[in-house]
């Protein structure tokens, strides 16, 4: 028997996604049928229909707005210890290949995450879950790749899953064993090692949807990186490719090749880069946190949304980007990348949720998982508007509360 999960009503406004456009509805409501969107329109309407008194959880949302809860697609948020003082070197002016050069950055971490217990990285994954999902994040895509090394790695995404059956967001777990060359390793040999014993062992153990690369000077050439993409398919894995973060060499040309899922980052694309992309259906992810973070040029959003390729946002969360907010990410797509408001909400939800093979999530569209945030504010404006402050008040997660009144629930 259908159950009435929840009807969010008398909200300012409710921000929905319909073929790829943001869609708002003035003093509107939600109805959610066991976990599922059944209706979305004017409150009058929906409560008529939907009675809020005859469903379990009935939200009034009188001077707030709904929109879709996030869906971050790109974050490396299983690792240990802590890298604040490259924040600090990098802004005396060290660049980020001279701090890799003297033993930090990736391998820094990488280090620090073999040298932790699973209860450790368990812990710090969860907490990292709890301050995303208070911020209304309810779908995240999460990377191995400190580890670089068969057993690390396959912990690594051991503790993924556990953490995504664990918490209320949903975790999409992607292998990452080709990040960085380990420490006094040739590249070649690596790859060897990633192909021919870390992907088998990561079919085996059957957590991962995807094989994801550092196509980048000092990491992986393209050729490297093809070679573990079209390894990473013959296992059963989607590709995804970091491209053109520190200079371009091809990586996104690999990702329109290769057919993946999404190529990422992006600072570096060219014009051909963006018809590539968009003519073989790959989603370009753009991480305006990483830029930030870096002191660098931003990726040229409007010229990927000009030439009719959606773009979708994430946080790029690890030990060198360390936001784990979704808003942050929409407020620096817009002012420093140009989009607008819908634009960049769009690509923090429904498209987000394209470039990890989710397409519906993100959208509160009628027949698609009701995952929302309520903000408290009157207008999705606000989200990137309010800067600097956390204006979710309420998360619903398949129409059950997750937090209420900014904190978590349970």
């Amino acid at each position: 028997m259908s159950e009435l999960t929840a009807v969010v009503h008398d909200a300012s406004q409710v921000a929905t996604v319909r073929d790829g456009d943001l869609q708002t509805i003035a003093d509107g409501a939600v109805a959610v049928v066991d976990g599922e969107v059944a209706a979305v329109g004017p409150s009058e309407e929906i409560a008529s229909d939907y009675p809020p008194e005859n469903a379990s959880h009935a939200v009034e949302a009188s001077g707030k707005a709904v929109i879709p809860g996030f869906v971050d697609g790109h974050t490396h948020a299983v690792f240990a210890g802590d890298r604040s003082d490259e924040f600090a070197a990098k802004l005396r002016g060290k660049t980020y290949q001279e701090i890799m050069a003297a033993g930090g950055g990736i391998l820094r971490s990488v280090r620090a995450t073999r040298a932790a217990s699973d209860q450790q990285l368990l812990d710090n994954l969860l907490d990292h879950l709890d301050v995303m999902l208070e911020h209304g994040t309810t779908t995240v895509e999460v990377k191995s790749g400190y580890g670089l090394d068969t057993e690390t790695e396959l912990q690594m995404l051991d503790v993924i899953a556990r953490a995504g059956d664990r918490h209320p967001i949903d975790v999409v777990p992607t292998f990452m064993g080709a990040h960085a060359v380990p420490e006094g390793e040739d590249a070649e040999d690596y790859v060897d090692r990633v192909v021919e014993e870390q992907l088998p062992a990561v079919e085996d153990q059957g957590i991962a949807e995807f094989c994801d690369v550092f196509c980048e000077e000092g990491a992986f050439s393209v050729d490297q990186s093809r070679r573990v993409l079209e390894a990473g398919a013959e296992h059963g894995l989607t590709p995804k490719v970091h491209a053109e973060e520190l200079a371009h060499i091809g990586g996104t040309q690999l990702a329109a090749e290769v057919g993946a899922a999404s190529a990422d980052h992006l600072l570096h694309a060219t014009e051909e880069d963006v018809a590539a992309l968009r003519d073989a259906g790959v989603t370009p992810v753009l991480l305006p946190g990483t830029a930030f973070g870096l002191g660098a040029e931003y990726a040229d959003a409007r010229a990927f949304l000009d030439a009719g390729a959606p773009v979708a946002i994430a946080t790029d969360f690890n030990p060198n980007c360390h936001s784990e907010s979704m808003a942050f990410a929409v407020a620096l797509a817009c002012v420093e990348m140009g989009m607008t408001p819908a634009e960049a909400l769009v690509g923090a939800t429904a498209t987000g949720a394209q470039s990890i093979d989710r397409n519906g999530l993100g959208t509160l569209a009628e027949g698609e998982p009701a995952d929302l945030a309520i903000i408290d504010a009157p207008s999705h404006v606000h989200v990137p508007y309010s800067y600097g402050v956390n204006r979710v008040q309420s998360v619903l997660k398949r129409g059950e509360p997750v937090v209420s009144g900014g904190e978590r629930c349970g």
